[in-house]
């Protein structure tokens, strides 16, 4: 649960100035809105500027939905652009959270974000496509923690390794491959180390992520289309076997963010090989969606959370499709 205050221009100035110190200095309050009154109270709703929102009933913070206070959660890929969006939410929510990532220093800035935020962080460098070194790793975090509560993996590789944009006919085996022996080979290895533990303690849920291609809709995605997938269709033999003992399986399929290292790359391939500027290519994936704007990675966290609450405990065997309507089921 994130911990804010909600306050709006008809209350006291002392309890505005409370309320803005409890957003992160990017966060802070862009807008008021009083929504009813009464004798005894005042609630009202506030919108940061990343546009997160909430209540506010007289200087005292009125509880979300989601809330994952003392939770423990595994994030790996928790260096890049959407693990870290991911990781720095469910910090947010309440959940201790342990990073893993390949590269150190990505994973110690999203750590020392989340502490500075009044979180719970752990670091750790773990190869994601190494099945002993995760299974360690996971056994270490249940060794400290005694449980593991919500599994996220967002590792993936560079578009340009699988030549993203390119027909299929076009490929070489290797780089059509690629996706299938990193995203789907990991989500699996993750996926595998965490329910043996959530198993046990029958509770948990894992949650898979995939992107708009598992639905083709587009050109030149077949590589990283095959592995999204078979990312979600692991997801639901796992919960038929899986969540007879408690343990939710999930899949949250986003699309193309444009705010994200992937995608950043992908755009500038796509706006070198069809002749327009990097913005032109990143407004065409705008409009190429049912509510003509791209996800941002706030929103693929928030779902995420959601996703790990109880707020979703009757959701097992399914995929939350938050593209914008770039897909649809």
């Amino acid at each position: 649960m994130k911990r804010v205050l909600f306050v709006g221009p008809a209350l006291p100035q002392k309890l505005i100035g409370t309320a803005r110190r409890y957003f992160p200095s990017e966060q802070r309050v862009k807008s008021f809105r009083r929504c009813r009154s009464g004798q005894s109270s005042i609630v009202v709703r506030v919108k940061a500027k990343n546009g997160d929102e909430g209540w506010h009933l007289r200087g005292k913070e009125l509880k979300t939905m989601t809330s994952l206070r003392g939770k423990i959660a595994v994030v790996f890929g928790a260096g890049g652009s959407v693990g870290a969006g991911v990781a720095r939410e469910l910090a947010a929510q309440g959940a201790e959270v342990f990073l893993a990532g390949h590269t150190r220093s990505n994973v110690e800035e999203v750590s020392k974000q989340i502490t500075a935020s009044g979180g719970h962080a752990h670091v750790e460098v773990i190869d994601a496509l190494d099945d002993a070194a995760v299974n360690r790793y996971i056994d270490r975090i249940v060794d400290q923690a005694v449980s593991i509560d919500i599994e996220f993996n967002a590792i993936g590789p560079p578009p340009r390794d699988y030549a993203n944009g390119r027909n299929a006919i076009d490929l070489a085996i290797d780089e059509f491959m690629l996706p299938v022996s990193t995203v789907l080979k990991s989500q699996f290895i993750t996926a595998r180390a965490a329910a043996r533990h959530m198993l046990q303690q029958r509770s948990g849920v894992i949650i898979f992520l995939t992107g708009s291609p598992a639905r083709p809709h587009v050109k030149g995605a077949s590589g990283i289309g095959a592995a999204f997938g078979a990312v979600e269709n692991l997801m639901r033999h796992l919960a038929l076997e899986l969540s007879p003992s408690g343990v939710r399986v999930v899949c949250l399929r986003s699309s193309a963010m444009p705010e994200s290292r992937v995608i950043q790359q992908t755009m500038e391939a796509v706006a070198t090989a069809s002749g327009i500027t990097k913005d032109q290519a990143i407004g065409a994936l705008a409009n190429s969606t049912m509510l003509k704007v791209s996800p941002r990675i706030s929103d693929t966290a928030r779902a995420a959370a959601f996703l790990a609450s109880d707020d979703a405990r009757m959701m097992t065997g399914t995929v939350l499709n938050s593209s914008a309507g770039a897909v649809w089921d």
